[in-house]
C-alpha cells in the first residue's frame, strides 16, 4: 500500500477509540447534571417547605397573641355569683376580766382580746361574680351582735379588672389596705384565734377604707409586685376622712419565688402615711395629726416536693414602726398637748402540719413605744415602764377545707396585771369561696 494512503488510515483507526471516551465523558456530564439538577430541585422543595412551616408557625403565634390581648372568653356559670357563708364562733376563759387597754397606746378599731364566755363573733357573708369580661365584684358582708344589738357592716365592696394591659390591675371601692403581708386576709383565714398584738395596736385588727388601689405584676420569672393606694381616711390609724376625704396614701412592695421543690417564700415591704382628723380611740381620746408607718414582712412555706397534704410548715413574721406626729386630747379631759414618739413593734409565728388534719402553732408578739414626758402621765399614753407582749400557742383540726375546730392559749402581758386567756374556736365554711393569697 502506498505510504501516503496508509497514514490516514492508521489516523482514523487510532481515533476510533479516542471518539467512544470522549462519547462516555459527554454522558457522564450529563449524568452529572441530571442528579445536580434533581438535588437541587429537592433542596428548593425542601427549602419551600420550611418556609410554608415557619408562615403556618408565625399566622399561629400572631393569633395565640390576639386572643391572650383580647377579653377573657366568656363560659357558662361565669356571671353567677360565688356565694359562701362563715361561721365563726368561740368559747373564751379568761383570768381576769377582758380589757383593752395596752399603756403608751390610744387603741382603736378591733383591738380588743374578744369576749369572754360564749360567742358567735361576726358573720360573714360574701359574694363574688364577674360583672362583664372587664370587671371583676366583690362584696363581703359582716354581721356582729353585741348584748345591745345585732348590726351588718360592709366589709368590704369593690371592683377590680380583669383585662388591663402591661401587669396592671385596678380596684376601687371598700377593702382591706395591701400593707403588710397579713393585713388582706380575712380573720377566718388566719392561723390564731385572734390577731397579734402588734396589729391590734397598730392597725386596730385590720385595716379597711374606701378608695382606689393599683398593682402591678412584673413580667419575670420571680414573684414581683408593686402596688399604691388612695384611701379616704375614715378608718384607724387614720381618721376623720381628712384633706376632703383623700386621707391617706400607701405604697408597697413584694417579691417571692420557690427554692427547689419543697420550699417558697415571700417578702415585702409597705409604707404608709395617714392624717388624722379628731381620731377617736376606744376610750374616747382623741388624737390629730399626722402619722407614718412602715412594714417589713416576710413568710416561709415547706411542704415535701410541694405536697401538703400530710406534713407542712410556715414560718411567719413581720416588723412594723409608726410615728404619730399631732396633738392629743386625753378622755379625762386637761386640753391638748403635742404628742410625738417612735412606736415599734413585730410577730413571728411557726406552724406545723404534723398530720393531714391536724396542726400545732405558736406565735409572739410585742409592742414597744418611746416615753412621750411627764405630762402624759396618768393617760392611755403612758407607757408605765411596761414593754408590752403576748404568747400564743394553738392546736387545731380540720374535719375538711370546709370546718376546723381550735384551742388556743394566749400568756398575755400587755397590760399592767399578766392574764391567761383560752379560747375553743370553731370555723365552718358554707357554700363557694375562692382561694386565699399565698
Amino acid at each position: 500500500m502506498n505510504p501516503c494512503t496508509r497514514l490516514p488510515a492508521m489516523f482514523a483507526l487510532a481515533a476510533v477509540p479516542l471518539l467512544a471516551v470522549a462519547n462516555d465523558d459527554v454522558d457522564a456530564l450529563h449524568q452529572e447534571l441530571s442528579a445536580l439538577r434533581a438535588a437541587y430541585e429537592a433542596r428548593i422543595q425542601a427549602l419551600e417547605s420550611r418556609i410554608n412551616t415557619l408562615e403556618s408557625q408565625q399566622s399561629a403565634m400572631e393569633t395565640t397573641v390576639e386572643a391572650a390581648s383580647a377579653p377573657p372568653p366568656q363560659r357558662a356559670g361565669d356571671f353567677n355569683p360565688a356565694i359562701s357563708l362563715i361561721l365563726r364562733g368561740t368559747l373564751a376563759d379568761f383570768s381576769s376580766p377582758a380589757e383593752a387597754a395596752v399603756p403608751g397606746f390610744a387603741l382603736g378599731g378591733e383591738s380588743d382580746p374578744g369576749a369572754e364566755g360564749l360567742s358567735i363573733g361576726e358573720t360573714e357573708l360574701n359574694l363574688q361574680a364577674n360583672i362583664d369580661p372587664h370587671w371583676l365584684g366583690n362584696v363581703t358582708l359582716a354581721v356582729a351582735d353585741n348584748s345591745e344589738e345585732t348590726g351588718v357592716g360592709v366589709e368590704e365592696a369593690w371592683f377590680q379588672t380583669r383585662s388591663m394591659p402591661y401587669g396592671l390591675t385596678l380596684r376601687g371601692g371598700r377593702f382591706f389596705s395591701g400593707i403588710g403581708y397579713r393585713n388582706e386576709f380575712h380573720a377566718h383565714a388566719d392561723d390564731f384565734v385572734d390577731r397579734s398584738l402588734v396589729y391590734r395596736v397598730f392597725l386596730g385588727g385590720q385595716y379597711g377604707d374606701d378608695g382606689l388601689q393599683l398593682r402591678w405584676l412584673a413580667p419575670t420569672d420571680r414573684f414581683v409586685e408593686l402596688g399604691a393606694e388612695w384611701l379616704r381616711g375614715d378608718q384607724f390609724p387614720a381618721g376623720g376622712g381628712a384633706h376632703q376625704g383623700k386621707g391617706v396614701w400607701d405604697v408597697f412592695a413584694r417579691t417571692g419565688g420557690d427554692v427547689g421543690f419543697s420550699h417558697s417564700w415571700k417578702a415585702g415591704l409597705s409604707w404608709l402615711s395617714a392624717r388624722a382628723d379628731a381620731r377617736q380611740a376606744n376610750d374616747g381620746s382623741l388624737f390629730a395629726g399626722d402619722l407614718d408607718m412602715a412594714v417589713l414582712d416576710g413568710v416561709w412555706k415547706w411542704a415535701p416536693n410541694g405536697n401538703d397534704y400530710r406534713h407542712a410548715a410556715k414560718f411567719e413574721g413581720a416588723l412594723l414602726w409608726q410615728k404619730p406626729d399631732g396633738w392629743f386630747t386625753p378622755a379625762s379631759g386637761g386640753g391638748q398637748q403635742r404628742y410625738r414618739v417612735d412606736q415599734w413593734g413585730g410577730y413571728l409565728d411557726a406552724v406545723y402540719k404534723f398530720r393531714p388534719q391536724w396542726r400545732a402553732g405558736l406565735r409572739y408578739s410585742w409592742v414597744d413605744t418611746d416615753n412621750p414626758g411627764s405630762g402624759f402621765a396618768g393617760t392611755a399614753l403612758d407607757p408605765l415602764g411596761l414593754s408590752p407582749d403576748i404568747w400564743s400557742a394553738m392546736l387545731d383540726w380540720s374535719g375538711s377545707e370546709f370546718s376546723r375546730l381550735r384551742l388556743q392559749f394566749n400568756r398575755d402581758a400587755s397590760d399592767r396585771q399578766s392574764v391567761n386567756r383560752w379560747y375553743l374556736q370553731y370555723i365552718y365554711s358554707l357554700g363557694a369561696h375562692g382561694a386565699h393569697a399565698f
